[in-house]
């Protein structure tokens, strides 16, 4: 009996599995541990793999046992693990170290080996247990190689990986550790011409992690704003690379390291499932996607009542659990979510002439549940840019490299501080790092009784409060801090119109 060690992935961990391979007297083929059909059909791609590169296998009684056998084996990757298990067990090839590396890969007819998904979760689960290395397909090394301690051995096809084992050469493709791969081109704040008082607040945003809202009419710049808001966050550390790189690689589609914030921007058709996550195998949604970067939900109230309403949960835990009879899958979903939309269905609530009634806009904005308004930070008004400024030669206007700068040095305050963003502290957190002296909090105490504050809104207008401190780089947060946040909640003109 041979023993090959895979893996599995489960919601974005890895879990070992046992490729145990048994060949004796007879003329049958067993395969057992709860594979699925992709599994099952392995049989037919390794015969014609290894028949093609002039090996075959025996006329033999084979039984293949996935152990653990109560977790569901899935996909096309464990195609090279059987194979190589058969081959060991008929005594075909000899690989005296095979119990120290992690194999996995998906095999064409012709012996190729194709990309699977999962590959940076099974390399952490690797290295974990201790093993000296892994041997996966070449299409999928960019995401193994950030790793250190660990062998990445990236195979293009089963005759490449039988000459290696031969020559006894299994040498670790080590040349481009800790070589990122280099992102795309950002768009850059330098176009977006005035606007100074949302970008402001835009600033103020990525500075603390705070959620934000951005309510215009068409033209005024909303999604032009919101998709430059990735080219002003600070870079991903090492930690956040790995975890978001995760997500992506259990979702397959994407080659190498994810080394930037991502920025997801799903369209207002989407199902809440395909937001959240979930499925009979629960996958990671689009909140998920957006972990340690930018959520944008553009023309907000056009999405269904129930995706919005799913979005309140992850707001406040940075995590969706999903439960299914059989398994409980917990994501990342630590976020910056951005909502843009227009005052009304017409565009414009502002304009004399409007033929949309109050009623009518009523409806159209009932989407903003109070419960979702409290957690979103940042609430605006936006103007669209008088035809003057566009035209205007002499406007000067700052690059996303010179805002990017600040939010780096206002996030160094808060990580050295709390070790975290200001948007994330918890209640203990905000009593000791988010102190109000009288004045402050004689008059937030009065214009809250007014403005039906509730309790989370409090604790969101304190965090704010506090970034709006560390931009200025003050010690403790002041009056003009306080009045500061407390214009970004007005929505003044929204609320003049509906009395």
């Amino acid at each position: 009996m041979k023993k090959i060690i895979a893996c599995a992935v489960d919601g974005i961990k890895g879990i070992i599995v046992d490729v145990e391979v048994h060949v004796e007297r007879g003329a049958k083929f067993y395969l057992v541990g709860l594979p699925d059909n992709a599994v099952k059909e392995s049989h037919y791609r390794i015969t014609a793999a290894l028949k093609n590169i002039g090996l075959k296998i025996p006329v033999r009684h084979i039984i293949i046992n996935l152990a653990p056998a109560d977790i569901k084996k899935e996909g096309s990757a464990y195609d090279l693990p059987i194979a190589i298990g058969i081959l060991l067990a008929s005594n075909q090839i000899v690989f005296d170290d095979v119990e120290r590396y992690l194999i996995m890969g998906e095999l064409s007819l012709d012996g190729a080996i194709k990309p699977v998904k999962g590959i940076l979760p099974m390399a952490l689960k690797a290295k974990e247990i201790g093993l000296k290395g892994i041997i996966i397909p070449k299409e999928n090394e960019d995401e193994a190689l950030f790793l250190n301690g660990i062998d990445v051995i990236p195979i293009s096809h089963l005759n490449e990986l039988l000459d290696k084992l031969k020559s006894k050469d299994l040498i670790a493709n080590k040349s481009i550790k800790k070589t990122f791969k280099q992102a795309k081109k950002q768009l850059d704040f330098s176009d977006v011409i005035g606007q100074h008082f949302v970008k402001r607040a835009i600033e103020l945003a990525a500075s603390g992690g705070h959620n934000i809202l951005m309510i215009g009419p068409p033209g005024s710049g909303k999604s032009m704003l919101a998709k430059r808001i990735p080219s002003i966050l600070p870079s991903l550390s090492e930690l956040e690379m790995i975890e978001t790189t995760k997500i992506y690689s259990v979702i397959g589609g994407h080659k190498g390291l994810v080394d930037q914030p991502p920025f997801r921007n799903p369209h207002h058709t989407i199902s809440d499932v395909a937001l959240v996550g979930g499925g009979s195998h629960p996958m990671p949604g689009e909140i998920s996607l957006a972990h340690n970067g930018v959520l944008f939900l553009d023309e907000f109230p056009e999405f269904k009542r129930s995706v919005i309403e799913v979005l309140r949960q992850p707001l406040e835990n940075r995590e969706i659990t999903i439960s299914r009879a059989l398994k409980t899958n917990t994501f990342p979903a630590k976020f910056m979510l951005v909502l843009a939309m227009n005052p009304s269905p017409e565009g414009n609530y502002y304009q004399e002439n409007s033929m949309y009634s109050k009623q009518k806009v009523f409806k159209y904005l009932e989407k903003l549940s109070k419960p979702l308004m409290d957690r979103i930070d940042l609430q605006l008004e936006i103007d669209p840019v008088s035809i003057n400024e566009l035209a205007s030669n002499e406007v000067k206007v700052e690059t996303s490299a010179e805002i990017k700068k600040r939010v780096v040095a206002v996030r160094k305050i808060q990580y050295l501080r709390q070790q975290k963003t200001n948007a994330f502290l918890n209640e203990k957190e905000l009593k000791k790092y988010c102190k109000l002296d009288d004045e402050s909090m004689r008059f937030l105490v009065k214009t809250g009784q007014k403005m039906s504050i509730t309790a989370r809104s409090y604790s969101r207008i304190l965090k704010v409060s506090r970034t709006i401190a560390d931009m200025d780089n003050a010690k403790n947060i002041e009056l003009k801090h306080v009045l500061e946040s407390l214009q970004y909640r007005s929505l003044e003109r929204l609320k003049a119109f509906l009395g």
